[in-house]
């Protein structure tokens, strides 16, 4: 790549970095920016998860007070997305691009409906809990079991899986949504960690490694930003910007 076309991947690294921190669809700008220099499918999804780890370490560090009192619930969910992560990477050395090209909207689509009607849902599935109740035990098992699906997803196409993560908990944990998108910061990170480990064990002649640093110092500013950013929204405007960056992801899976 040229000098020109390094500040360009720098920028979208930073865009990226910051709209995982509020979103978590920030592989929608930094995956086809790659793709357009030139760097082959597969090298660019693996040099973009690896570089996008910075931006999910200073992403979570930033929302790091949200977290405080969920371990109870992430401690189930954690192991569920490292196990979802390995199961996708593993899918992505070995399947096909094209696998997922016609479920990932479908899915993106669903996570915005579900996101958009969050608040009514929890109102009619959990009208008497507060953000301190633990969920049931047959929601807690709905809730791993999405998770370990979306870290396979995440693994595999790592674009939108903050959007599930977030409609899903949303769905079905009674908690603020600012507090719901800090596990999902923990969550998606924990994917890319595990992604990239087994990238670097399994695909290391694979990375493009300036890509991926560039990547990897755009992120780490983007997500810290993103945080700063994010932890002063209401609810309502925190769920527009999703539904609203969603809908442009959406659309450029649509036409590219």
């Amino acid at each position: 790549m040229d000098g020109w076309e390094l500040l360009i991947v720098l920028a979208a690294g930073v865009g990226a970095g910051f709209i995982n921190s509020l979103v978590g669809s920030g592989t929608l700008i930094t995956f086809p920016t790659l793709v357009a220099f030139g760097v082959p499918p597969v090298t660019a999804t693996i040099s973009n998860a690896i570089g996008l780890v910075a931006g999910g370490i200073s992403g979570t560090w930033g929302y790091r007070r949200e977290l405080s009192g969920q371990f109870d619930r992430l401690r189930w969910q954690m192991p569920a997305s490292v196990a979802g992560a390995v199961v996708g990477a593993f899918l992505l050395l070995h399947l096909p691009e094209t696998v997922f090209e016609t479920i990932v909207p479908i899915l993106l689509v669903l996570a915005l409906a579900l996101v958009v009607l969050q608040p009514r849902i929890q109102r009619w599935t959990a009208p008497h809990d507060d953000a301190d109740t633990p969920p049931s035990t047959g929601r807690l098992a709905a809730l791993v079991a999405a998770t370990f699906a979306i870290g396979i997803y995440g693994g595999y196409f790592t674009a939108a899986q903050g959007i599930l993560l977030v409609a899903a908990m949303g769905v079905l944990v009674h908690d603020d949504l600012q507090r719901i998108n800090a596990a999902k910061n923990l969550l998606s990170l924990l994917v890319n960690v595990v992604a990239a480990v087994f990238y670097l064990v399994f695909a290391f002649d694979r990375i493009a490694w300036p890509v991926a640093g560039v990547i990897a110092v755009g992120s780490l500013i983007g997500g810290a930003l993103g945080a700063r950013f994010g932890r002063g929204l209401s609810p309502t405007a925190l769920r527009t910007i999703i539904v609203v960056v969603g809908t442009i992801g959406l659309w450029r899976l649509l036409t590219t």
